[in-house]
């Protein structure tokens, strides 16, 4: 493959685009920049560097777990990829989760540590271990020769701590010895949760993996959001019930319900469809509905992207415009595009590049590589909730996951960056 040009930033406004050759090199092109932006947030002496927008690193900020995590996963896609120096990378997480996240005195993995490999915060989180999983899963996945330690490790921990057998979905946080500090519950860990699961059975093969991320779906879409207009509540008691008035971290656990939540969870939908045969008919039936309802109530009409949260009617809580939520949008709508007629066509397609268009002009730093985390009113870099550039995973699944011929992750079949 020729090496391609960096510099690849417009998304035609008109004429063919999805699925054309230009349309492969935007992506690629974006995934290169990402790739060579995160690789300099490696620390010598353990984990990763939280990076700034130059992508220097943050003196003095801990290393989350979910950010470990996400970097074996993404780095493994990359691997896979043919990215230079990916499997470096990968290796590099995958010690520091097992060195410095696994909790060797009370089993699971801590949420943070400092820069020099202390305990920073001790908290078992449901959300840091669906991570966990995911990033064992791709590590697998790219051949990783800890990837089975790692996986058997996570998955007893969420067998005997977690899950919740009686309910079919996860508990949400413990202190660090697995004594209980909350009785809060919410969908975000077990969306997640999900997203791993499937993982892990495109892995492993285990259907087991499957049935538990459709049961997650049934509560969450088939009981809860079929009952709410295919809105989506975050949180809840528990035993299960909404509770509307809850709000903690206002980027973890914001009140109301998150558009760009309904735009995951519609792509993963597909995924979970794809890989159950496509037998279970409801499914896309239920992403379109989310995609729909999510488009509605979240796209930002009269400045692009995607606002934050809305309550369960429809209006508008937090007008926040994050990155995340129009990566989700870009794979939701690339999800719907290799469904077929009946949930793609030109109207989706339409959709996906508007996401594009929207991606590229307010958050993609073409020069630097990586993805601005929020803007202002006007449109410019915001730092209210974020330092630095978070993470790599939503924004390079955003630019590989169109490319995959299926539905499903399909890892083995990722186009090759290696010469890019």
């Amino acid at each position: 493959m020729n090496a391609l040009p960096l510099n690849l930033t417009e998304v035609p406004a008109e004429g063919a685009w999805w699925g054309t050759e230009a349309h492969r090199r935007f992506l690629l092109a974006d995934a290169a920049r990402q790739f060579a932006f995160f690789r300099r947030s490696i620390d010598s002496a353990g984990g990763f560097h939280a990076q700034d927008y130059d992508g220097n690193p943050i003196v003095g900020a801990p290393r989350e777990l979910h950010a470990t995590t996400r970097m074996v996963h993404s780095f493994a896609l990359g691997h896979l990829a043919g990215v230079d120096g990916a499997g470096e990378m990968v290796d590099h997480g995958m010690k520091a989760l097992w060195n410095l996240h696994r909790d060797s005195d009370h089993g699971g993995y801590v949420w943070s540590v400092t820069a020099d490999g202390q305990i920073a915060d001790g908290s078992k989180l449901a959300y840091g271990h669906a991570f966990v999983l995911l990033a064992a899963s791709s590590a697998k996945q790219a051949g990783h020769p800890d990837a089975d330690r790692l996986l058997a490790d996570i998955r007893e921990v969420i067998e005997t701590r977690l899950w919740a057998h009686h309910h079919g979905r996860m508990s949400e946080e413990y202190a660090r010895d697995w004594s209980k500090i909350s009785t809060y519950r919410g969908m975000n860990a077990n969306m997640h949760m999900s997203e791993a699961l499937l993982a892990a059975h495109e892995a492993t093969g285990d259907t087991e993996f499957l049935n538990r991320a459709l049961g997650i779906y049934d509560f969450f879409i088939g009981e809860v959001g079929a009952a709410n207009g295919w809105r989506l509540p975050e949180h809840y008691t528990e035993d299960w019930q909404i509770d509307a008035d809850y709000e903690g971290n206002p980027m973890f656990r914001p009140k109301g319900t998150t558009p760009g939540h309904s735009f995951e969870l519609a792509r993963l939908l597909l995924q979970a469809w794809d890989l159950g045969g496509r037998k279970a008919e409801w499914l896309p039936d239920w992403a379109g509905k989310l995609y729909t309802r999510a488009l509605a109530d979240g796209w930002d009409r009269q400045r692009g992207g995607i606002i934050y949260t809305t309550d369960v009617e429809g209006s508008v809580l937090r007008r926040n415009r994050y990155w995340w939520p129009v990566t989700e949008a870009i794979g939701a709508a690339a999800a719907m595009l290799k469904s077929g007629d009946e949930l793609g066509g030109a109207i989706r397609e339409q959709e996906y590049r508007m996401f594009w268009q929207a991606g590229s002009r307010l958050f993609m730093d073409h020069d630097k590589g990586g993805w601005i985390p929020e803007i202002d009113d006007q449109d410019r870099p915001d730092a209210q909730q974020f330092s630095g550039k978070p993470d790599i995973y939503h924004a390079i699944q955003a630019c590989l996951l169109p490319l995959l011929p299926g539905l499903s992750r399909s890892c083995s079949e990722l186009p090759q960056l290696k010469d890019v």
